[in-house]
């Protein structure tokens, strides 16, 4: 039941041969990589005028020149990622190019950010487009973290069914949101052209004032409008997946998002600031501008339903990004062996399941508010930012290939920016929740450390040069038996097939049930001496520990073999009507030297 469940949702398996063509065009690239980049416009301005309207409504005048820097920072990471795709086309971004250039310890903080920051994406994401749900529909708003755990499952799902066919899901939303926010801004201008500006709805008083315009306030609103460059990253860390000439189109696909995003972004500000929109709670600003612009028309209702499914599906970057650097860290032994795996579609499933686990618990902690996620987002984008770069201007300075000194330029502004921008967000978001992920990433990065040590001391223990194998190894078999049927007579058949001198053993519980079982054992399977251990204190897994203790210490036996006799029910909800001693021994005995416990199934017919 479970394989037809699992079927219907992901699909049949794919051979591995086929992965070349699981790779991506350009135009479903855009759609997979870049939708987080594209759909920040959705907040990334509501998010600067939130924090410019602490000091009135006059602040708001800022937003433009705060967007017009962040615009000017955009450009400076298009240049410099190109600069890294160009470098790595292998893909990797900020992990690999810190560990080639900058150490191990560079990677891992690259790394644990990037995780971190995945994580907080898709968060951020599904909360935003559940917000922009809630704003067309009020009468969702109080079930707002129920649709984004939905959400998150629906995208883990669709990433489970392949890179290829995701893209595909994704990219008529991506597009659709695109076409919609430059026909507003069209729409936008026109009317602004045409001396067609609404009165502003619910101006905000001056007393509502509580902060006065300083510059800790521009660097504060500054540093929430950054969360519109996340996401520039992903295209870099995923080249590998985009058709020959990997790189070519990759740089080509990061010029297209970079020059989407901008015209968008400050589109939307500009608009924003002429139609004097506000931010308030219950309603986004760009449904607010939407109103404004266009009423309560289809295409508001179009626009609304683009800007969520896009932001839902902005998730989409992460399950793209966070897979696959989980991939190479797990190739490094820095994570479990398991995230290096590739599922029945071609993709890294574990990665994919392990996100969207801690996507929704992010969600449901944070009761799916955008407001009280964001302070967390962006800190650790722009440490691997600031690490790619410096990265790649010791990588210049190293190997002085061709056209070095311009190379180390663009990628040395780039590091120069991106530091003094974390800095910024690091300072002003301290307070308001980037603590947190400060206080996360160490923790993250020693998770790596101790999985690295581990998978080396396992390495040691493994290694074939300290070992000398025993001519032959002196072995006990016990038989444990619970009672006399068909099932236990196939498991002494098993016993005397492997041992000539295996023993049964009874866990007596109770006087008259032990006295029966000699009797039928005597009847039935007398071929092997049935051992009688009593307990007084109702105990199996004891009594049995402390007679394996004893023949470990008189016989001097290497291993000891407890048989299990285990009949198998013919469907899967009967194995929840019958004992499961089984696997209480089996965990009792698991992480004992010395000993192997083997199943003998018995199969049972419907």
């Amino acid at each position: 039941m479970l394989q037809s469940l699992k079927r219907l949702l992901i699909g049949e398996p794919k051979a591995t041969a086929e992965a070349p063509h699981e790779r991506l065009s350009k135009p479903i690239a855009l759609a997979v990589f870049s939708s987080d980049a594209l759909s920040s416009v959705a907040y990334a301005t509501e998010e600067i005028l939130l924090i410019l309207v602490l000091a009135g409504a006059a602040a708001l005048t800022w937003s433009i020149a705060i967007a017009a820097v962040i615009g000017l920072l955009l450009f400076i990471l298009t240049v410099s990622y190109r600069q890294t795709i160009h470098a790595y086309p292998s893909g990797g971004g900020a992990y690999s190019v810190s560990k080639d250039n900058l150490g191990i310890p560079a990677a891992l903080l690259a790394s644990a950010a990037l995780l971190i920051d995945y994580v907080l994406t898709v968060a951020v994401s599904v909360a935003a487009g559940v917000a922009a749900i809630t704003s067309a529909f009020p009468w969702l708003y109080g079930h707002r973290v129920l649709l984004g755990v939905i959400a998150v499952a629906g995208v883990a799902v669709a990433n489970l069914r392949g890179v290829r066919e995701s893209g595909r899901i994704f990219a008529v939303p991506t597009y659709l949101f695109i076409a919609s926010f430059l026909g507003l801004i069209v729409l936008g201008l026109a009317r602004i052209f045409f001396g067609n500006v609404p009165a502003v709805p619910s101006p905000i008083a001056p007393q509502a004032a509580v902060a006065a315009v300083t510059p800790f306030l521009i660097l504060r609103a500054f540093a929430s409008g950054c969360t519109a460059l996340t996401g520039v990253e992903a295209i870099s860390n995923g080249v590998p997946a985009f058709q020959r000439p990997e790189a070519d189109n990759a740089k080509q696909t990061l010029a297209w998002m970079a020059g989407i995003l901008l015209t968008l972004f400050l589109g939307i500000t500009f608009l924003a600031r002429e139609f004097g929109v506000q931010p308030r709670e219950g309603e986004t600003v760009i449904s607010q501008l939407a109103r404004m612009i266009v009423g309560t028309t289809s295409f508001y209702y179009i626009l609304q339903a683009a800007t969520a499914l896009v932001l839902l599906l902005a998730a989409n970057t992460s399950f793209a990004g966070f897979p696959r650097l989980s991939f190479l860290l797990a190739r490094d032994g820095f994570l479990p062996r398991q995230f290096a795996n590739r599922g029945d579609r071609l993709v890294f499933s574990n990665g994919i399941i392990i996100l969207a686990l801690l996507a929704a618990l992010l969600l449901v902690f944070f009761h799916g508010d955008t407001h009280a996620l964001i302070p967390l987002y962006a800190v650790g984008v722009f440490i691997s930012f600031t690490l790619s770069q410096a990265g790649m201007v010791r990588r210049h300075l190293r190997l002085r290939e061709v056209g070095w000194r311009r190379g180390a330029l663009i990628n040395g502004v780039g590091a120069l920016t991106t530091g003094i921008v974390l800095m910024v967000i690091a300072a002003t978001k301290f307070l308001h929740g980037a603590w947190l992920v400060v206080l996360v990433i160490p923790a993250v990065m020693r998770m790596f450390l101790a999985i690295r040590g581990h998978y080396g001391r396992v390495a040691g223990q493994l290694r074939l040069n300290h070992f000398d194998l025993p001519q032959r190894a002196a072995h006990t078999v016990l038989l444990l038996v619970s009672d006399i049927h068909m099932g236990t007579l196939h498991a002494v058949n098993y016993a005397r097939a492997i041992s000539s001198q295996a023993e049964a053993v009874y866990v007596g519980l109770d006087e008259e049930a032990t006295k029966r079982m000699q009797a039928r054992w005597a009847q039935w399977a007398r071929e092997i001496p049935l051992v009688i251990l009593d307990s007084p204190y109702r105990s199996i897994i004891r009594p049995l520990i402390e007679y394996v203790d004893k023949i470990q210490a008189e016989r001097k036996v290497e291993f000891v073999t407890l048989i299990l006799p285990q009949f198998v029910p013919a469907r899967w909800w009967e194995h929840f009507l019958h004992n499961q001693t089984a696997l209480r021994i089996k965990a009792g005995f698991y992480f004992r030297k010395g000993t192997v416990v083997i199943d003998v199934p018995f199969h049972l017919e419907r």
